[in-house]
């Protein structure tokens, strides 16, 4: 039989470990990680590879969770980011250029290579860029959307003519564009690619897309065109969070690669009205997916802004001249 002196040394040294164990616990609470917190818009397709994240348990799996805030307009997201209310947003690098050219530090890795296209009625005459002299095209944004700078620029140096001032040009928002040309009283659209998938899927003809333009334009590289932006001293405060975050986007994006079934899953969220519409939106995305981020895809996107600031001027790039360094985060390659 145990002392008295020996149960009160064991008591004590029970009461010790009980309470470091709750120190422990307490320590290890406060160091979770704050959760990723992602602006998006709010009927976004950025929504559609999260919601892979967050079913399969991808957050977990590597290690992070995060939070949405679905926001109703693009500079909503990027306001957001510039107040703090986000770490990460969807945006276009030339924005994140133009900032670093400001001193603010965002930075940039790819989310899709998917681009917009010019498109027509099934029955149109317009076959090119050159049969766009004289008719109504309308085009998703205004004066600086990089579809249309891109359009000008190939239409000037492959065809010698000024696009800006020989086509009835009208800028509206994306679906305010389908809705007119499915009325007749467009010739043409430059749309997005999820807009221009849906044209595709009622009998639209593609004319041309924005990745056949850059080519055109000498830059043999796809291109992802948006990508997650955030800050880089965030990056480097949380960078096992962002790694993890970077490693369930590429599992999320294998997932919808390979698997019509996943797919079939999201149908609420594409708000796809019919089979072929639902095809038309998996079939772009899937082609968006990038394959490779390297340097010579940097090196193109290079090429590609230089091409864009002479087009835009400093409207588009601000004080950036070139693309400026450190604008694609240098920790990501594949």
């Amino acid at each position: 039989m145990p002392t008295a002196r020996a149960l009160r040394r064991r008591q004590r040294l029970a009461l010790v470990a009980s309470i470091l164990v709750a120190c422990l616990g307490a320590m290890g609470q406060g160091a979770a990680a704050d959760p990723v917190r992602i602006a998006v818009l709010k009927f976004g397709t950025v929504n559609w590879e999260l919601d892979v994240i967050k079913t399969h348990g991808l957050d977990r799996k590597a290690g992070f969770s995060f939070e949405v805030l679905g926001l109703a307009g693009k500079n909503a997201t990027s306001v957001a980011l510039q107040a703090g209310e986000v770490d990460i947003i969807v945006t276009d690098w030339i924005w994140v250029s133009r900032q670093r050219a400001e001193g603010i530090g965002y930075t940039f890795v790819p989310f899709s290579t998917a681009a917009g296209a010019l498109m027509v009625p099934a029955g149109s005459p317009v076959r090119d860029l050159s049969d766009l002299k004289g008719r109504s095209l309308g085009i998703a944004g205004g004066p600086l959307d990089k579809s249309w700078l891109l359009l000008r620029a190939l239409a000037r140096q492959s065809l010698g003519f000024d696009a800006d001032r020989e086509i009835d040009k009208a800028f509206a928002a994306p679906p305010l564009l389908n809705q007119q040309i499915l009325a007749g009283r467009l010739d043409a659209v430059l749309n997005f690619w999820h807009f221009a998938a849906r044209l595709e899927a009622v009998g639209f003809r593609r004319v041309v897309g924005v990745d056949e333009i850059i080519r055109a334009l000498g830059i043999d590289a796809k291109i992802p065109l948006i990508g997650y932006v955030f800050g880089q001293a965030w990056a480097e405060a949380n960078r096992d969070q962002l790694l993890g975050f970077l490693a369930a986007s590429r599992e999320a994006k294998d997932i919808l690669r390979r698997s019509d079934e996943e797919w079939v899953r999201l149908r609420p969220l594409m708000k796809a009205k019919d089979d072929a519409t639902f095809r038309a939106l998996r079939d772009s995305y899937r082609r968006g997916i990038p394959e490779r981020w390297g340097e010579q895809e940097r090196a193109a996107a290079r090429r590609l802004f230089a091409i864009l600031a002479e087009q835009g001027g400093e409207k588009l790039v601000g004080r950036s001249k070139a693309l400026e360094d450190g604008t694609f985060w240098p920790h990501l390659v594949y």
